[in-house]
């Protein structure tokens, strides 16, 4: 079975000749983006709430985390926020209470302005130009090398939770046709009773509610316009859902611009059907999603890990509030399984720097429930998520694929602390929890099979056969015992299949690996003459000369 997945060469690891003063990755032209007068800077970017927001909370130091589409606008921000914080901190006292009639019938509003204080610090304003994870996340990282005590966050978010700086949410507010939603809407649903839910992507969500009225207005009576919550744990991740009672199964699903991957997958194993309008086109017709082989392809993948000896665990984030502890449980997970984990700490993952170790079987993601779900084909090796991972490690008898599927860790973490208040209650009545049985029976259970090769593994658990090994030395018998197959190299004790496999499979490993020494007839050591060493590249960028030439390259 192929689910797609494995690439059709090896990942590109080095830089051609001619691409050396090239800049990686994607360029980013922002000749073509139309530009905001003044007046719609201030409404798109809502500075006058920034403003409110930064006084009221006295922050001072305060970051600014642009995604790079609005780059382009930052300094203009950055001026109008820095002009507002300006005028506000030197404002008048504040104004006696206004209830005059301004002739219309209406009455003024009192204006309350910041009382000035001349010893009032300035505050400082810092844009982040560029994020070391994904541009969902808050970059706390970056935030902190500026000492910010507040992050303000404009365009799309994910809205996890972080663990440390709090944050000023500015979601901007694009434009949309909701004469253009409401025509493709009634094309899409005729009955009018039919269950619907209006949802948006979170930079239109201030949409739905006149698009609800009018949809109202035409007769629809089953409408449930989900509202802003900030739960990526939702069953409508950072949504509030229907609280009549019914299933959410039972509800459709309309939603105004292309989800991620991750939400749409997610919204696909909860909800009857989804319909998404798409924001990016000139002339956009209503689709109904289909996942069904995207999900066929994620049991593939986690199916094909079931066998894998070595995970590598990716922190891909340093803010997401408890990414410690889905740490500490996804590691816990992998060594009870008998299995080892490397752990690396990464900034935006790509495929080259996880090629690097090919002794790595599988790749966990740990970060934001949107930025964890990596589907490549470039990627050498599968890039799961821990829920994935979950059904991974599970025997071939307790896992069951039901076609449902969360990208958010924080309903593991809530499952293995109800485990261990069950075992905790459990001792507490006495009843005795004996996990000895499953290393009494190691050396019993069945062979192990790749279900996608039919071949059989036999160090799909190095680290119970090296523990087994382990105990059979240490009871001070003389007689024969057998050595555990799959036995593999110790560091400081501690099993290492990493090290095992660089002993066995690497053919470079490292400078003078490749040395062999030479002996004489007589049994004495050869005189072997090293390499002769020659000048190398010197200079700077613009033109290296290379040894005594002169010629510049």
């Amino acid at each position: 079975m192929d689910d797609g997945t494995a690439p059709a060469a090896p990942p590109v690891l080095s830089t051609p000749d001619n691409h050396i003063f090239e800049q990686p990755g994607l360029a980013v032209d922002f000749s073509g983006l139309p530009r905001q007068d003044d007046e719609q800077l201030k409404i798109t970017y809502e500075i006058q709430r920034t403003i409110a927001e930064i006084r009221e909370g006295r922050r001072k130091r305060i970051a600014l985390q642009f995604p790079d589409h609005m780059l382009p606008d930052s300094p203009r921000v950055f001026q109008a926020l820095s002009r507002g914080l300006r005028a506000a901190r030197r404002g008048p006292s504040p104004a006696s209470k206004v209830a005059a009639d301004n002739g219309l019938g209406e009455k003024m509003v009192e204006l309350r302005v910041t009382e000035r204080n001349e010893e009032d610090p300035e505050e400082r304003l810092f844009v982040l130009a560029d994020t070391s994870y994904g541009a969902c996340c808050v970059d706390e990282v970056a935030a902190e090398h500026a000492n910010a005590d507040v992050v303000v966050h404009y365009g799309r978010s994910c809205l996890t939770p972080t663990a440390r700086l709090p944050v000023i949410y500015v979601f901007t507010t694009p434009s949309l046709d909701v004469e253009a939603v409401v025509e493709a809407f009634s094309a899409q649903y005729s009955n009018l009773e039919e269950k619907i839910v209006l949802m948006a992507d979170i930079p239109y969500n201030h949409h739905l509610t006149p698009l609800a009225a009018k949809l109202k207005a035409k007769g629809y009576s089953s409408l449930f316009v989900a509202t802003l919550i900030k739960d990526p744990a939702s069953p409508l991740p950072n949504r509030s859902v229907p609280t009549d009672g019914d299933a959410l199964r039972q509800w459709q699903l309309f939603h105004i611009s292309d989800p991620t991957q991750a939400l749409l997958l997610t919204l696909s194993s909860r909800v009857d059907s989804v319909h998404i309008y798409p924001t990016n086109s000139r002339d956009p017709v209503v689709n109904a999603s289909s996942t069904a082989m995207a999900l066929n392809r994620r049991y593939a993948i986690l199916t094909k890990l079931t066998t894998v000896p070595i995970f590598g665990i990716l922190i891909n984030t340093l803010s997401v509030k408890n990414y410690m502890d889905i740490l500490a449980h996804v590691k816990k997970r992998i060594a009870e399984a008998g299995k080892k984990s490397y752990t690396f700490v990464v900034g935006k993952v790509n495929a080259a720097k996880v090629a690097n170790f090919s002794e790595v079987g599988g790749w966990v993601v740990i970060g934001c429930w949107e930025s964890s779900l990596l589907e490549s084909k470039d990627f050498w090796k599968p890039v799961i998520t821990p829920f994935e991972l979950e059904l991974a490690l599970a025997s071939d008898a307790e896992r069951v694929w039901t076609g449902q599927w969360s990208s958010d860790f924080q309903s593991i973490l809530e499952q293995a602390r109800s485990e261990t208040r069950y075992i905790s209650e459990e001792v507490q009545n006495g009843n005795e929890v004996n996990d000895d049985d499953d290393d009494d029976d190691d050396e019993s259970e069945p062979p192990e099979f790749d279900l996608r090769t039919g071949q059989y593994v036999s160090h799909s658990r190095p680290m119970k056969q090296k523990q087994m090994s382990a105990g059979k030395s240490q009871n001070g018998s003389t007689s024969l015992t057998r050595r555990a197959n799959g036995d593999v190299a110790t560091i400081g004790g501690v099993a290492s299949p990493a090290a095992e496999y660089l002993k066995e499979k690497r053919t470079w490993q490292g400078l003078g690996s490749d040395f062999e020494s030479r002996y004489e007839a007589d049994g004495s050591m050869a005189e072997v003459k090293g390499a002769v060493i020659e000048a190398g590249r010197r200079g700077i960028a613009k033109g290296y000369t290379v040894g005594g030439s002169e010629a510049q390259h």
